[in-house]
């Protein structure tokens, strides 16, 4: 490459990496992955070693970040907070710890720090007290975050007194400023549940929650703290990294346990892939590890880059996050019906794996974020989560860009699919949908439904490709014959799953609507429509009225039961399984004084126990429910009844005391 040429270069990065800087120190909106960013920067250090008479002392590679926001007001570090070297291959480690044992010695020690994804900041303590906290900034000069730091409460306002640690006159403590994982989840949540934008990352969040000019918002976020380091001091002298991370908490800081002494390279290198495979398990988000030569000493010796100390290295993870192009959005049917838009990206590498597509989630997000066809976005990968869209960058826009809305219908079946008000998920109700089948299978076969042992996932996998299971009612149509064949089915197994069907066929009605998957039916509220409808035709056939008037169904249950016995499909499939030999165990009843009625209890009975009572009705004739609906004949109330005996009074129920119910069971 010629000097020319590399001129033009060099000046595009450096515009874009000012422009970058910007967005990210100071906006707290980058638009480039973190990835993308430190591949700019590398090519910039590439040509400006290549050609050092093009370096100007402007140049992004001769400062840290970026200059600080005016009106928070300014700090100038006593000493530099300077950045450090980044480096993300084994080989680039060994040459910077070879480089270290050759200029100090075979002697050298190192420490490794977990290299949080946060905020850098420095605290300044004058004879114990809390005086001054500040931002990087550009490394000389950072922000004044002093009232807000004063708001989190694992920053000491006063040093811990120790007997045997003398307290520094002055004392520059180094940190990150974090939100844990959890907390930043619940921060999202709130701010979505308040129609607030979401923080892309916990380092966003953390930032733009530090850099608040209202240090009461500070105050509201979950912030937290762990400090890693030192910079001026005076009163005290400290002879290498290890003696500070050990005198840190004995004065009331948080320092990371996870930080570990490394006698030499391979326990260095042991040590980044232990913490490596321990990321995702973290409370907190980490992107690599900090490497520190241990003698201050040798800090002396080796000395600093004009942005960066010879001495220290950050071994980056590899990339989570990374920028690429939306071609197209595609609808995936899953196992219960649910319908998730899915991005089909340009493939492009995160953490080791090519990334080809990643989840929308709902039409509510894309909405939210905006995203469309053909935009550039950043996406994430977490460990072994599915690929998501971060954010769009909108600012590489061209206008050819397309909206997306999910279909009114489903696109393996055709059926109308169902939207609920307030709820982002858009599901298909056909129980016989292709796209279903599998999922159906085996939630219709698990041991709260029909309880049929022996067909489990990877057998239900077998039966739908090779066609012998199209349709739910089709398990009941298999033969010795039809399953002998089937990978590891051999003879026996098939008669013994065969039999497991046949047992199937006698159940109970609470079982076999459990069994349909009907959305936000679960076992209890099954349950609940079995003990207060009592059969199969009174639950298909019941208005919405009569389902909300049992005590545990809500409109949103109702709606959905009603919404799936509409459908046509539904019904059809439901009356091929009794017409296959599907039926009800019918409650144990006599001609006692009670066949017939329902009784609920509430409140605390004195002279039965609730099991007691229920086997005293049932042995009468009559049934026991957990809930108060029309259909309640009697609700018993003992001492201090809930609201079941209110419920019961709005709906004109006969209650019963104690003492009269005692009196029914013995006179009928």
């Amino acid at each position: 490459m010629g000097k020319n040429e590399a001129r033009k270069e060099i000046q595009g990065l450096r515009q874009d990496l000012r422009y970058h800087n910007y967005r990210y120190y100071v906006l707290d909106e980058p638009v480039v992955s973190d990835a993308e960013y430190d591949r700019m920067f590398r090519r910039l250090e590439e040509l400006e070693a290549q050609f050092p008479d093009l370096v100007t002392p402007d140049s992004p590679t001769q400062r840290v970040g970026a200059p600080p926001r005016e009106e928070l007001g300014t700090v100038l570090h006593r000493t530099p907070m300077l950045s450090l070297q980044s480096i993300d291959t084994e080989e680039q480690f060994r040459h910077f710890a070879e480089t270290v044992v050759t200029e100090v010695g075979e002697s050298v020690t190192f420490v490794g720090e977990p290299k949080y994804d946060g905020l850098a900041v420095s605290l300044v303590y004058e004879n114990g007290l809390l005086t001054v906290a500040a931002t990087r900034g550009d490394g000389v000069t950072g922000e004044d975050i002093t009232d807000n730091i004063r708001t989190i409460g694992a920053v000491p306002l006063r040093l811990l007194a120790d007997e045997g640690l003398p307290m520094p006159e002055l004392l520059e403590v180094r940190g990150e400023i974090y939100i844990p994982l959890a907390e930043f989840r619940e921060l999202n949540r709130r701010r979505e549940e308040a129609d607030d934008p979401l923080f892309a990352n916990p380092r966003n969040a953390a930032a733009g929650s530090v850099r608040q000019l209202d240090s009461n918002i500070t105050a509201a976020r979950p912030l937290n703290i762990y400090v890693y380091g030192i910079g001026a001091v005076t009163g005290y002298e400290f002879a290498s990294e290890e003696e500070v991370i050990h005198a840190l908490p004995r004065w009331g800081f948080r320092v990371d346990e996870r930080n570990v002494l490394c006698r030499d390279i391979e326990e260095c290198l042991e040590f980044y892939e232990r913490l490596a495979m321990q990321r995702d398990e973290l409370p907190y988000e980490i992107d690599g590890v900090v490497f520190k030569v241990n003698e201050f000493a040798a800090h002396d010796q080796m000395g600093v880059r004009t942005r960066s100390p010879r001495w220290a290295v950050a071994y980056k993870f590899p990339a989570r996050q990374e920028t690429t192009q939306l071609s197209d959005i595609i609808v995936s049917v899953g196992r219960t019906g649910v319908l998730t838009p899915v991005a089909i990206l340009e493939p492009v590498e995160v953490s080791g794996v090519i990334v080809r597509r990643a989840s929308l989630h709902n039409q509510d997000e894309i909405d939210r974020k905006d995203i469309r066809i053909g935009d550039t976005v950043i996406i994430e990968r977490a460990g072994d989560v599915i690929p998501q869209v971060v954010k769009v960058i909108t600012e590489k826009r061209t206008g050819k860009e397309k909206r997306f809305h999910l279909p009114d219908h489903c696109p393996v079946c055709g059926t109308a699919v169902l939207r609920t008000e307030g709820d982002p998920i858009v599901r298909c109700p056909n129980i016989d949908c292709p796209a279903q089948i599998e999922g159906r299978i085996e939630h219709f076969a698990s041991r709260g439904a029909m309880d049929i042992e022996g067909l489990g996932e990877k057998l239900v996998a077998q039966l739908v490709s090779s066609g012998l299971v199209q349709h739910l009612p089709d398990i009941y149509e298999l033969t010795t014959d039809k399953l002998v064949g089937l990978e590891r089915m051999a003879e026996k197994s098939a008669q013994n799953l065969l039999a497991a069907i046949e047992a199937s066929k006698q159940t109970t009605l609470e079982r076999f609507v459990y069994s349909l998957g009907i959305p936000h039916v679960g076992v209890h509220v099954a349950g609940l429509l079995a003990d207060n409808l009592g059969s199969l035709e009174a639950i298909r056939q019941a208005s919405d009225d009569e389902l909300v008037g049992i005590d545990g169904v809500g409109p949103e249950i109702a709606a959905s039961v009603r919404r799936f016995f509409g459908e046509q499909r539904n019904r059809r499939i439901v009356q091929s399984l009794l017409a296959r030999g599907v039926q009800f165990e019918k409650e144990e009843t006599s001609s006692g004084t009670l066949a017939g009625k329902a009784f609920m209890f509430t409140g605390s009975l004195e002279k039965f126990s609730r099991s007691e009572a229920t086997a005293q009705v049932q042995q009468r004739g009559g049934r026991v429910t957990s809930s108060v609906s029309k259909r309640t004949d009697f609700v018993v109330a003992g001492a201090e009844p809930g609201s079941k005996y209110t419920r019961a009074q709005e709906l004109g129920v006969t209650i019963l005391t104690e003492e009269e119910f005692r009196r029914l069971l013995e006179s009928g």
